[in-house]
């Protein structure tokens, strides 16, 4: 008998949140198109504050060394056209505490890309310094940085200081507004005293760029739609920051989640795993169009008198009807494979569900769910995936062979099995 035909890697392999985000093999010099973000060293908010009444009407005031980041970004394309490089700006947005832009390489580059993004980086510290060290009279017009800074003498010499380094501004002049952001408040609570922090910082280190190489994120945009849906990305930033501030209970991952004895990792409403109504959706990669559409209506009846739906959103079928749920405004439980960051990765603490999870997580209708390790070894999960598998191979006229619990088409079956498990636990009756 023949083996079932699996076209999926058969070892599943963690992601590595420290790995450097370069394509192995790329010409860096061709023509393509890119989204960097830089991010600030340990998230401070050098560049401004979010403000805004509601998240619709969310934007970033940036204060002055903020305007002066972002003019050096809307310039870039004209500054290193002369120097024989053909760019086009398609996206830029200068946030509290990190930088997107969206480029174009036009014509093949007489250096790699890299040398743009260093150029940029280094011209931001060079500003930075003049801004804030007395590295050279502000250009848009701020009182000299000395008088801002104290006479710091030495690196050290006056760091504790809040009032001398970040005290009093000066006079209310044109640039108040925008200088009145950071250094009054950084957009997450963090105001004149972290600010001092990040000063001595710099001291010791000379960028303002984090250096850790998780935080260097560069996306090489080839699919189609994928320039479309990162520009909006883009220009939604503060919309984002504004739900994610506000509602901060619904973004923190819970890394001890239990529920039914299997431990779980989780971010979203953790008040889903206590809704008594529960149904489960999983459908064969086999599944017609018509099928497809049948089940969809079953599901969304269910959850229109109340069902909390449970996916591992694996197969087409599966994506649908949870992509159907999620844009109707349904509850959803969603378990992950490997969608989480490490527990004590740099990326941790800013961790945020992307594309639609995010404004489903922001309402309170989402909860995401990744099995620990532990999870995926426990006695009944093996025992209930190698009865699910052995009923495929029987059906389907193949042998069966166990696999690895590495594999991934052992752990996307665990994860319909925890979720069979959970939405017919008896913990409610």
């Amino acid at each position: 008998m023949a083996q079932e035909n699996d076209k999926r890697p058969s070892v599943w392999r963690p992601v590595d949140p420290t790995r450097h985000h370069r394509e192995n093999g790329w010409d860096y010099r061709g023509r393509a198109i890119y989204h960097f973000t830089f991010v600030v060293e340990r998230r401070f908010p050098l560049f401004g504050t979010l403000e805004g009444k509601n998240a619709e009407t969310a934007f970033v005031k940036l204060n002055s060394f903020g305007h002066r980041v972002y003019r050096m970004l809307s310039g870039l394309a004209q500054f290193y056209a002369g120097k024989g490089f053909a760019l086009k700006v398609l996206a830029q947005k200068v946030m509290p505490d990190h930088i997107h832009i969206v480029i174009q390489v036009l014509e093949p580059l007489p250096q790699s890309i890299g040398a743009v993004v260093r150029g940029f980086k280094s011209g931001c510290t060079k500003v930075y310094k003049e801004e804030y060290f007395g590295g050279g009279e502000r250009i848009d017009g701020g009182e000299n940085a000395t008088g801002m800074h104290g006479n710091r003498g030495n690196a050290g010499g006056n760091c504790e200081n809040t009032t001398e380094v970040h005290g009093n501004r000066g006079n209310a002049g044109e640039n108040s507004e925008n200088d009145a952001g950071v250094h009054r408040s950084g957009g997450d609570g963090r105001g004149d005293e972290a600010l001092v922090q990040f000063a001595c910082i710099f001291e010791g280190r000379g960028s303002i760029w984090e250096q850790n190489p998780a935080y260097y994120h560069e996306r090489i945009l080839h699919a189609p739609g994928q320039l479309r849906h990162m520009i909006d990305y883009v220009k939604d930033n503060p919309r984002r920051l504004w739900l994610k501030n506000h509602n901060p209970d619904l973004f923190k991952l819970h890394r001890r989640t239990e529920s039914d004895g299997l431990l779980f990792t989780s971010m979203g409403n953790q008040f889903l795993l206590d809704w008594p109504d529960r149904q489960m959706v999983e459908m064969s990669r086999r599944a017609t169009g018509e099928q497809m559409q049948e089940r969809l209506q079953l599901v969304l009846a269910a959850a229109h008198n109340g069902a909390v739906t449970y996916t591992a959103a694996i197969s087409k079928g599966e994506k649908m009807i949870a992509r159907t749920l999620r844009e109707q405004g349904y509850p959803l439980v969603v378990l992950l494979c490997d969608g989480f960051p490490k527990e004590g990765s740099p990326h941790e603490h800013f961790y945020k569900p992307g594309g639609v999870y995010f404004d489903a997580c922001s309402k309170g209708q989402l909860l995401l769910l990744e099995p620990t390790e532990q999870t995926f070894l426990e006695s009944s999960v093996k025992v209930a995936v190698e009865e699910t598998l052995r009923r495929k191979a029987k059906t389907r006229h193949y042998s069966y062979t166990p696999l690895p619990t590495t594999s991934q088409r052992y752990r996307f079956v665990a994860l319909n099995e925890m979720a069979q498990k959970l939405v017919l636990s008896d913990k409610f009756e």
